[in-house]
């Protein structure tokens, strides 16, 4: 049974915060909300990715000599399989039916990543550390990793809602720009946390916070978007 508990406290641990995100960014949408079931499933299938994500990363490291390669390898693969899960799962159904929606959908699938990567990065030190290390390994993913995901996934249901009601060349080319602006965030994220002092950290988050501001304000927007109705003369 204590082999077991660590696994336990790391899932908990990691499913629990991103639940409370989830409902945070789900009040975004309470005007129409979308189905829980569909986003349970965009949830669980952002956990899922997690599984496809790890076996790719490793594959790509016999490849990339260089950090900037790992830099820009590994939150393509990132965004571009939170996007596909997402893809897949929830933004082709009949419900995906208002500009915000995939923007809700998108942050579904990023928490879902964000709890099963933190669960295994709590599972080390749940197992032979002490609660002291756990806890700031549980805060910094928490206030850093965890809002990292929400804003690169984020950014793509942005593209999307905006381009809700363009036409099929206009979303390919929204969806595109917005998979590269979720990469570049990503890794300039990763980049600044492994190459700031550890005191000038929160820096690092700051930046996250602003970018999640400006998110809001975006999805302000996005809110007001209507399709055009064009009346005969």
């Amino acid at each position: 049974m204590s082999e077991i508990t660590p696994a336990i406290a790391a899932l908990a641990g990691g499913i629990f915060p991103a639940l409370a995100w989830l409902w945070f960014w789900l009040r975004e949408d309470s005007a129409h909300p979308e189905p829980r079931r569909l986003i349970a499933l965009a949830f669980l299938a952002g956990m899922v990715a997690v599984a496809v994500v790890i076996p790719l990363e490793k594959y790509a490291a016999t490849f990339l000599l260089s950090s900037i390669a790992t830099f820009t390898a590994w939150p393509a693969i990132e965004e571009l399989v939170k996007y596909l899960s997402a893809r897949f799962t929830v933004l082709s159904r009949r419900e995906d039916d208002e500009p915000i929606d995939p923007v809700i959908y998108m942050v579904a699938v990023a928490l879902g990543f964000a709890a099963a990567e933190n669960a295994l990065f709590l599972l080390s030190p749940l197992s032979g550390s002490t609660i002291i290390e756990t806890i700031l390994t549980g805060n910094l993913r928490f206030v850093g990793a965890t809002l990292l995901h929400v804003l690169s996934s984020a950014v793509i249901g942005v593209a999307l809602g905006l381009s809700f009601y363009k036409s099929k060349t206009e979303k390919f080319t929204y969806v595109v720009i917005g998979v590269i602006l979720a990469i570049v965030l990503h890794g300039a994220f990763n980049y600044l946390i492994l190459n700031t002092p550890e005191e000038h950290l929160l820096r690092a988050f700051g930046y996250v916070w602003i970018g999640l501001i400006a998110l809001l304000a975006v999805i302000e927007y996005i809110k007001r978007i209507h399709p055009k109705i064009f009346k005969s003369s």
